[in-house]
């Protein structure tokens, strides 16, 4: 047995359970010993029977002298143990765990840990852990025990047995992969000895040490995998090198019907820089809801058609990919460019017979039927929601005799520096962090229960026989028996139709609907049709309706603040005032000010910071959504040991053929994203 050994075929373990093991990203032996307890329930107090306080949490050991089932006057069984030491007896129970009885054994001696109790007028153990006496250490009981993530069917003492007997045969074999030099540097434990001691750390200071070392070892191992990557981009050729000419520059500068702000223009700067060299471009360009974001990249789309070669723009949603395609005709078809819309939802068409100079599209670009004869520049927006490896499907497919375009990915999504700095260590940043002249600040309330009613209210008169309109988000498109208090689309249609807003026009839009379903509602509501759109985050990003002033949030307190500033940047595009309903179930507690912050702060990266510090990244971004990773150990708020596994990393990599191990240990190395639930 090594690391890479599968689990099916580990004792005890057979195909049932190797199909749980999944559901928790366990496949392998290592998978298994880096399934790492998030807590530790503290029995290590070990009492004697007579000094056992109600309240306190202890162990004991003892002998069974009695065990029995009995019935409530319900029909629930309770089992009840009997339980004797040299100071005296205590009374066990445990709650509809008939087995219970067949498991233990009257005579034999156990370690019990749990919480002591009254029940009924004595002093009791509720339901606590048990486990054999026996001459070798405990695991379930009298000492910290891991708590692990679970999952139905795999329980904590299920996990702890096999993990311990993992330890126990491999520790004698494990080598450590991280150079000594750095080890002793960074004052880390070894390998072995960090994972006998975050499983069974004796106490929380070997707990926290072991958790140093895997933290460290994470965000290193990420470093390295961005080198790699950087690398192996900087080795690829470009096909076609583009000329930027200033003058035609200023000419595309002078048509647009508004000024560019300086960070827009600061992008374009960096972005041609970029364009103009014999290396291919890879760069993120990161900016605001409206913040200008499409011009910056038509100006690289135009430079594109200049140079006689064609772009591809992949979008997440159709929605989106429609927008961009509108957006994009007014600014660059005067020019003379041939652009063209290419969805899912789509017969392939005119854009096989002629040579289109634009293709936006989504996923279906990557597909056989978006053939590109020149392609020399590919733009991805939001780009986190595809994986890695569909972008690299849509770039392979498009070389030129194994040469690549130039690369321009951007997000509305504010990226926190320290999450920058890890993931997207190998591209170039471009950040606008200036809005246009005239786009106002959106008002934003915190609506608890006891005001919904003055809401639908004040909705109906704002909207009512005006041209202004709103969006209602719901976080489900359907009722969910788990989360009953959970807004749902479709059932809050119904009810706002029927009981609310009788009188107004209200339409529903969500991710589960056919494509011509979903553009049917779209242009009712932008040619005002409709005064109410309610709708699922499906929203979040590319859809700009001017007349839309009112965004209200179903159940806000279930999104992150970054997704909630998101769905908040969809009003505010026009002239009139506009306003962006919070609607929560909390009057009190961490939730409640999260969403007062977001009625505070009205830039992006200020809450994504503070969002990163109160939830992490996969709360942030949603775990729905591709391309983000979920850290076990790390954090990306630790930006000091972010910069010094960085450093380390960069030190390292150009000589890592000298550390076989190590080496061996990075290509093996994969990295989880968090992928859609």
């Amino acid at each position: 047995m090594n690391l890479q050994t599968p689990v099916t075929d580990l004792f005890m373990v057979g195909p049932v359970f190797a199909k749980k093991l999944q559901k928790l990203d366990i496949q392998t032996v290592e998978d298994f010993l880096y399934h790492f307890p998030f807590r530790y329930q503290d029995f290590s107090l070990i009492s004697q029977i007579n000094r056992l306080q109600p309240g306190e949490i202890a162990t004991i050991k003892g002998e069974i002298v009695s065990l029995k089932n009995e019935y409530t006057r319900f029909g629930k069984k309770i089992q009840k143990a009997k339980v004797l030491d040299p100071t005296g007896q205590i009374e066990i129970v445990w709650f509809n765990q008939p087995f219970l009885v067949k498991t233990l054994k009257i005579g034999e001696s156990y370690n019990f840990s749990g919480k002591v109790d009254w029940f009924g007028r004595q002093k009791v153990l509720l339901s606590p852990e048990y486990e054999k006496e026996q001459n070798q250490k405990s695991i379930h009981t009298g000492r910290l025990v891991p708590i692990y993530p679970e999952t139905r069917g795999l329980s904590s003492k299920w996990l702890r047995s096999l993990i311990n007997s993992l330890i126990k045969q491999l520790t004698p074999q494990l080598e450590d992969f991280l150079p000594e030099e750095i080890r002793k540097k960074h004052d880390l434990l070894g390998f072995p000895q960090a994972l006998g001691q975050i499983h069974f750390p004796q106490n929380l200071k070997q707990a926290e040490q072991a958790r140093k070392r895997f933290a460290f070892e994470e965000l290193f191992f990420l470093h390295l995998r961005v080198l790699k990557r950087q690398a192996s981009w900087q080795k690829n050729k470009l096909a076609f090198p583009f000329l930027i000419d200033q003058e035609k520059v200023l000419e595309f500068n002078r048509s647009l019907p508004f000024e560019l702000t300086g960070a827009q223009k600061k992008a374009c700067r960096e972005i041609l820089t970029d364009l103009g060299k014999d290396k291919p471009m890879n760069r993120l360009l990161e900016g605001d809801v409206g913040s200008g974001k499409t011009v910056v990249a038509a100006l690289a789309i135009f430079m594109a058609w200049l140079n006689n070669v064609q772009v591809a723009l992949m979008a997440p949603t159709e929605i989106l990919a429609n927008q961009h395609y509108q957006t994009l005709k007014q600014l660059l078809e005067p020019f003379g460019l041939k652009i063209f819309l290419l969805t899912g939802a789509q017969k392939a068409g005119k854009e096989k017979s002629t040579k289109p100079d634009l293709i936006v599209g989504t996923h279906a670009l990557i597909h056989k039927r978006a053939r590109f004869q020149k392609l020399g520049l590919v733009i991805i927006d939001e780009q986190h929601r595809f994986g890695v490896e569909q972008r690299g499907q849509l770039v392979e497919k498009n070389l030129v005799a194994g040469k690549t375009p130039h690369i321009l990915t951007m997000t509305a999504t504010p990226i926190p520096r320290t999450i920058a700095l890890t993931l997207y260590g190998d591209l170039a940043l471009s950040v606008i962090d200036e809005m246009p002249p005239g786009r106002q600040k959106v008002k934003t309330w915190v609506v608890p229960p006891q005001k919904r009613d003055g809401a639908y209210d004040w909705i109906r008169k704002k909207v009512k026989g005006s041209d202004e309109q709103c969006f209602i988000i719901c976080p489900l498109i359907e009722i969910s028996e788990t989360l009953q208090t959970v807004k749902a689309a479709t059932a809050e249609f119904e009810n706002l139709s029927q009981k609310i807003f009788p009188d107004l026009k209200l339409g529903l839009l969500h991710g589960r609907m056919k494509s011509s379903q979903k553009n049917e509602v779209m242009a009712k509501f932008k040619q005002g049709q409709l005064d109410i759109l309610v709708a699922t985050p499906v929203v979040e990003v590319g859809i700009d309706i001017p007349q839309a002033t009112i965004m209200v949030i179903e159940g806000a307190e279930r999104f992150g603040l970054s997704q909630l500033h998101q769905l908040r940047g969809r009003v505010g595009r026009g002239a009139k005032e506009s306003f962006c309903l919070l609607f929560t179930e909390y009057t009190a507690g961490k939730p409640l000010e999260r969403l007062k912050a977001l009625a505070r702060i009205n830039v992006g990266l200020k809450l994504a910071e503070l969002d990163l510090k109160l939830r992490g990244p996969g709360e942030i971004y949603g775990t729905a959504q591709h391309g983000f990773l979920e850290l076990k150990v790390a954090s990306f708020a630790d930006l000091s040991l972010i910069e010094q596994t960085k450093k380390t990393a960069q030190a390292i990599f150009p000589n890592l053929d000298q550390y076989p191990l190590l080496q061996a240990k990075a290509e093996l190395d994969t990295i989880k994203f968090v992928e859609p639930n």
